[in-house]
């Protein structure tokens, strides 16, 4: 039997409104109906495919403003995030499109005959969206599954389930056939569960903790089951004495505060020469100190509350006499916090080598190049992070050699939809976006065709 989640905005701690969360049963039930659908989908010609996600970017493109009024409310995100996220939907099916007829085999030279191969599609594809980014990361997901053929179904996070139920009836507006593109709320050990042991969930896409995400790895082994994983981040912000100190400074708030400090790619770890320290500090306080933590409906928001009380309790518990400074957040109802700087005395701290997963960053110096290397991969993940340098030969030395699958330089941007993002050791399993996700939405088949006599 069904039950009920009641959804509550996290700025406020109102309830918004009730989804009722599916069973085994009807999970099964959708996962057979995408079965059913993958049979015709994947036959439909390439360009029909491309013009069908066209439809669907421009769909949503059109209802941008609905479904970010959504997500401030169901996930405390800024008005600009969420606007930007709703375009990054779009964007993302309008990048794919161009897949359907673009998904090239190769012919191969060999003797006595001919050998080519063809990209194929899985079958059925389960996605498991995350509470910091729902409408993001479910695109990342969805939009390349779709254009190699696939067909889909998708979880969403139970706090936030209100932007991909949507986004599962834009579909249907823009003419997606009917059980193609599913949407499934319900609890991850139930839904998200049945997507790791029903044998015609041919592919697992999840991002989340590790420690769910090495669960679901495991369980997929058992039927041999293809997966990607984005998992945990502890992203380091290395910042040389050669740099624009006051511009790192200044950036380095958002790198890490955004949605809260919400986000795998947080910069939760800045590594700063030693020599700089005291002149990045004093701009870095004045940024902090700036940044406006509001009512996230507002124009002007650069982060709004946690997602929860609950992630508000695991995230208070990390903060301790370390404290350098803090900034400024609302009192009252909401999960509100002050982004918060700490100065452990050690890497082996909780604060530095856990994914905190909340507006809180650590700060420590290094001696030199070797050391800020080594501090930086001093961690089980590696999934992003930023070099600060006027030194380009360095800036390269350095970005080759930290152990990171997105490295941006003078910059804190991580993700950008037509280059790929994935992350080095417990931070993830294969990557998403640009190019290189349609390989894994697909199997390679190799056919030999004879010209003997």
């Amino acid at each position: 039997m069904s039950s009920v989640y009641e959804v509550i905005n996290p700025a406020t701690e109102k309830a918004v409104t009730q989804v009722a969360l599916a069973d085994v049963e009807q999970t099964d039930l959708i996962i057979e109906k995408a079965a059913r659908a993958f049979e015709s989908w994947r036959h439909i010609a390439p360009a029909d495919r491309a013009r069908l996600l066209r439809a669907f970017a421009t769909v949503v493109s059109a209802h941008r403003e609905e479904l970010a009024e959504l997500e401030i409310k169901n996930s405390g995100h800024t008005r600009g995030n969420a606007l930007w996220e709703a375009d990054n939907v779009a964007n993302v099916l309008n990048y794919y499109s161009a897949a359907p007829e673009r998904l090239f085999g190769r012919q191969i030279p060999v003797p006595n005959g001919i050998d080519i191969t063809f990209k194929e599609p899985l079958g059925v594809v389960g996605v498991i969206v995350p509470w910091n980014f729902p409408m993001p990361i479910a695109g990342w997901g969805f939009a390349p599954a779709l254009a190699a053929g696939n067909t889909v179904v998708l979880k969403p996070a139970e706090y936030t389930p209100l932007t991909a139920i949507r986004l599962g009836e834009l579909a249907l507006e823009a003419g997606i056939p009917e059980g193609v593109f599913n949407v499934i709320p319900g609890k991850g050990s139930v839904v998200g569960n049945r997507f790791v042991t029903h044998p015609q969930v041919r592919k697992v896409v999840f991002t989340g903790s590790t420690d769910v995400g090495k669960s679901i790895m495991a369980g997929c082994a058992q039927q041999v089951k293809r997966v990607t994983l984005e998992l945990g981040g502890k992203s380091a912000n290395i910042i040389f004495a050669d740099s624009d100190i006051e511009k790192a400074a200044a950036n380095a708030p958002g790198a890490v505060f955004d949605n809260a400090g919400q986000d795998c790619c947080a910069r939760s770890r800045i590594l700063i020469e030693k020599s700089a320290f005291e002149k990045f500090m004093s701009h870095f306080e004045k940024a902090v100190k700036n940044f406006r933590v509001e009512d996230p409906a507002l124009a002007t928001a650069e982060m709004g509350p946690l997602i929860s009380k609950k992630q508000f309790d695991a995230v208070s518990a990390y903060i301790d006499n370390t404290v350098a400074f803090t900034g400024n957040a609302p009192t009252g109802p909401g999960f509100w916090m002050a982004p918060t700087v700490l100065l452990p005395t050690s890497t082996a701290a909780a604060s530095w080598r856990d994914e905190i997963f909340g507006p809180v960053v650590s700060v420590m110096t290094f001696d030199d190049e070797a050391d800020a290397i080594a501090k930086a991969n001093d961690t089980e993940f590696g999934l992003s992070g930023s070099i600060w340098s006027r030194d380009s030969a360095k800036a390269i030395r350095v970005a080759r050699a930290v152990e990171s699958g997105n490295l941006s330089v003078n910059s804190n941007s991580s993700v950008r939809y037509w280059t790929p993002f994935g992350g080095y050791k417990q931070s993830g399993l294969g990557r998403e976006l640009g190019p290189d996700a349609l390989d894994s939405f697909t199997e390679v088949k190799n056919v030999f065709i004879s010209t003997e006599k």
